[in-house]
């Protein structure tokens, strides 16, 4: 699907006819986004730019280089936006692409990041004279999904702590939701990273124009402020995790305790009856009435001492 963003009387208008590129120039378009795009639709915008968008296997590289770069005519950068399912966190690439002032953008998954700046680009239009400008204004949305994300994240984790700190077992559902919040914070990890990437070789760069520059800075302070979250809450699972482990460290130690201590507290008992189980010729309480109950009152006997000595202990 292709969208087409006009300039047209002080106000942007949405147009997905691609029959409209035959009417219109450079300047009359702020932005095409192409959400899953037809090759017919790809190869219009093409043709329409003079210039080729980049193949996904290109989008999703991993260099610095593939992050942001500059040609004669064009600049491309590449982000990377998270998706947040019932399955966890997925991972979609973005592809950026400024030409004569107009931004294009290609992506294969609905993004809530657009739709926002679709919004602010209805109600300030003015703000964005140029792609660079709306460019940057979709990062900052971003970055403050990002730090959304984190701050989510960070209260699960706050509300899992406090679960567990009141508990002495941990359940293996607890243990699992732990693994859970730890995959989900190093994928918002890698993202954020990506978008710190990205932002440095943006500023680098002298193609933008001189008022977007200050906004990349303070941008560029946001995302270090949220990695350092991100760090935090990363150990902070660390923590969690170990604790847990721990519990249950304690719990498996306790259950050993109280086998051996039966193994313990029965074998005195289990000597006398071994020794009267001897099947030797010469034995004097075999042929007494007295010897059976004598045997029984012996281990009662035995077993008792041993639990008043376990008690004395503080072993029991």
């Amino acid at each position: 699907m292709i969208t087409i963003y006009l300039k047209q009387y002080n106000k942007i208008v949405r147009n997905p006819d691609l029959e409209i590129f035959e009417e219109l120039g450079y300047d009359d378009i702020l932005w095409i986004d192409l959400l899953n795009p037809s090759i017919k639709e790809q190869k219009e915008v093409e043709n329409f730019m003079e210039l080729s968008l980049q193949t996904r296997q290109q989008v999703e590289e991993i260099e610095t280089s593939s992050k942001y770069s500059e040609t004669e005519n064009a600049v491309f950068s590449n982000a990377d936006f998270f998706v947040t399912s019932p399955e966890g966190i997925k991972v979609e690439p973005v592809s950026f692409v400024i030409s004569e002032g107009v931004l294009i953008t290609v992506r294969q998954s609905e993004f809530r990041t657009f739709t926002e700046a679709e919004k602010k680009l209805q109600i300030n239009s003015r703000s964005y004279t140029t792609g660079y400008h709306l460019f940057v204004s979709i990062l900052e949305i971003r970055i403050d999904a990002d730090a959304d994300a984190v701050e989510s994240v960070s209260k699960q984790i706050a509300a899992l702590s406090k679960d567990i700190g009141g508990k002495d077992k941990v359940s293996q559902e607890e243990i699992k939701h732990i693994s859970r919040l730890q995959e989900s914070t190093m994928m918002i990890r890698e993202v954020i990273f990506d978008r710190q990437r990205l932002l440095s070789g943006i500023l680098k760069s002298e193609r933008f124009p001189n008022d977007i520059y200050p906004r990349l800075q303070l941008m560029l302070r946001d995302v270090n402020s949220i990695v350092s979250h991100a760090d935090f809450s990363f150990e902070r699972l660390d923590y969690l995790r170990e604790t847990a482990l721990g519990l249950i460290n304690l719990e498996l130690n306790n259950t050993t305790k109280i086998f051996t201590m039966a193994s313990v507290f029965f074998m005195p008992a289990t000597l006398i009856a071994s020794i009267y189980g001897m099947n030797f010729a010469f034995m004097p309480e075999l042929h007494s009435k007295f010897g059976y109950p004598g045997a029984l009152l012996c281990m009662v006997l035995v077993s008792f001492v041993c639990y008043r000595f376990f008690k004395h202990k503080k072993w029991l």
